[in-house]
């Protein structure tokens, strides 16, 4: 770390602690605090957090890409362009020519076919992603090819709308690495994983240049970018989990931009003439998730009656004020798609009626798990409230993401309070990930479908899942997201309760931050001091 930083990186921490006065931020260095208590990984084939999606964003470039200067169009990002053959199972993409990675290599065909092929055969977490077109390690060599120094072939092995494809390949997944700098990393055939955990290889904005977990993660421009040198030569994060530790250093301005504020807290600032408030309408979803393994709530009508012990308003009108409105469906609001009626309310007799239908007029004992930063606790903490209405008698178990989320892809959760965000900006995404499960064999290990989390496994969603996803005609492919919406929004595990508007709370002299409707669409070249 260069001494500027380290005494930076120094400053902020006695910040924390209130003794020491610190400087003001440097004019070329971005300074954020964040809670990145979620980050377990930064190797783009295994990223599947909010934190890292949003790094690994800013490291590599993608596939396909949404620029910060128009977040509405899905355009080339390392492929220039594309066709797609006749019969749709065929796209070839152009890459893009004059791209270097940091290493100083130039960007080719076989470095978008490898990281394609690569993220396939690790196996991780969101490689369903790519699976779900056929790919597999014994075949992914011969379908996703490198035919020339600038072009690369690649051929669906399954029956999926071609836009479909193209949209999976602005996903983190998509992220193009540098496969002479990640293979002369690799140890005992493990294709860099390792290594890739906390370095980095890609041609975006920024480089990694450390990552301390917990603590700090810092950014170096990349000079040599092809959309031209970042605004800022470097971006600092700070972990900072406690939102009032965050104001404090934002009005200070020990940091530049505050990124986890409570509502509470965004109003006490509105008089505050040194800082300026933004708010960025985000796909990200919270939920509640039932495991349809347990002995009761796996029961439907269990399932129906938690629809009806949750307080949407009371929430949204209290300490969630502001920041998340009401939505029921499991694809956010305002994207193509979207299925916007909210049927369920707060109504205990209602809920005590299904339950004793279920057979458990008395309640019953279960246990909460959910995240500890805000407002999963007081999300967790108001849902406790409503279940004991119904003789619900519950227990709250909070925990960092780095342990909640292995926990939930275990399936080893009985009620969890959690948020989800679309891996790319396409109905599938998340309607995939939430209905559709094709093998409940805990075996098949498919931890990217909340679905296989949830030990759901209903034949009819995944017909229709499958169905949605194969269909051409746009008019027709909407009303069946509608259809498939309702039907998930009545039957499933998931009773969703929120879409989240984010609240970030920047210096004045802050220009550029774009902060788009997905968890990963947050872009640091653009910002300015």
């Amino acid at each position: 770390m260069h001494k500027t930083l380290a005494c930076l990186a120094l400053g902020l921490v006695l910040a924390l602690g209130g003794t020491v006065a610190t400087a003001k931020t440097p004019n070329d260095t971005l300074v954020m605090a964040k809670d990145m208590s979620d980050i377990i990984t930064l190797d783009p084939a295994e990223v599947f957090e909010f934190t890292g999606g949003e790094l690994i964003a800013n490291i590599y470039d993608r596939v396909m890409m949404f620029e910060p200067e128009d977040l509405t169009k899905l355009v080339g990002g390392v492929a220039e362009s594309y066709t797609v053959s006749d019969d749709g199972k065929t796209i070839t993409l152009k890459v893009r020519a004059g791209q270097t990675f940091h290493s100083g290599n130039p960007v080719t065909a076989e470095d978008v076919a490898f990281s394609l092929r690569r993220v396939i055969k690790l196996n991780k977490t969101p490689s369903f992603i790519f699976t779900q077109f056929g790919w597999s390690a014994d075949n992914v060599d011969s379908l996703v090819k490198a035919t020339d120094a600038m072009t690369v072939s690649l051929t669906i092995n399954a029956e999926f709308s071609p836009g479909l494809v193209l949209n999976s390949l602005q996903a983190g997944v998509g992220s193009v690495v540098d496969k002479k700098t990640v293979m002369a990393n690799e140890k005992d055939g493990d294709l860099g994983y390792e290594w890739l955990k906390n370095h980095s290889a890609g041609s975006g904005a920024f480089s990694l240049k450390t990552w301390n977990a917990n603590e700090l993660v810092t950014l170096e421009a990349n000079p040599n970018y092809r959309h031209g040198a970042p605004g800022v030569k470097r971006v600092i994060i700070r972990h900072v989990p406690e939102p009032s530790a965050q104001r404090l250093l934002v009005e200070k301005g020990d940091v530049d931009i505050a990124r986890n504020l409570q509502p509470d807290q965004i109003k006490g600032l509105a008089g505050n003439n040194d800082v300026v408030i933004g708010k960025y309408p985000k796909a990200g979803l919270t939920y509640v998730a039932t495991n349809d393994a347990h002995e009761i709530l796996g029961k439907p009508k269990v399932r129906l009656a938690m629809r009806y012990l949750i307080d949407y308003e009371g929430m949204v009108n209290s300490f969630l004020a502001g920041e998340y409105k009401i939505h029921q469906a499991v694809w956010p609001s305002g994207l193509w798609g979207s299925y916007d009626e909210t049927p369920f309310s707060l109504d205990v007799g209602k809920a005590k009626a299904l339950l004793a239908e279920a057979g458990y007029p008395d309640g019953f004992k279960i246990q909460i798990d959910t995240l500890t930063e805000a407002p999963f606790s007081e999300i967790a903490q108001s849902i406790q409230q409503s279940l004991a209405k119904a003789g619900i008698e519950s227990q709250i178990t909070l925990s960092e993401g780095k342990t909640l989320w292995p926990k939930y892809r275990a399936r080893k959760h009985e009620i969890i309070v959690a948020r989800w965000s679309p891996d790319y900006i396409d109905p599938h995404s998340n309607t995939d990930s939430f209905a559709h499960n094709p093998d409940n064999r805990l075996e098949a290990k498919l931890t990217g479908k909340l679905a296989w989390r949830t030990s759901w496994f209903d034949p009819e969603i995944n017909a229709l899942t499958e169905a949605a996803a194969k269909e051409l005609d746009l008019g027709k492919r909407k009303q069946m997201y509608a259809e498939l919406q309702q039907k998930v929004q009545m039957v499933s595990p998931f009773s969703i309760m929120f879409q989240r508007s984010e609240q970030a709370v920047l210096r004045k002299n802050v220009k550029g931050y774009v902060s788009g409707s997905n968890f990963d669409l947050v872009f640091y070249r653009n910002i300015t001091k």
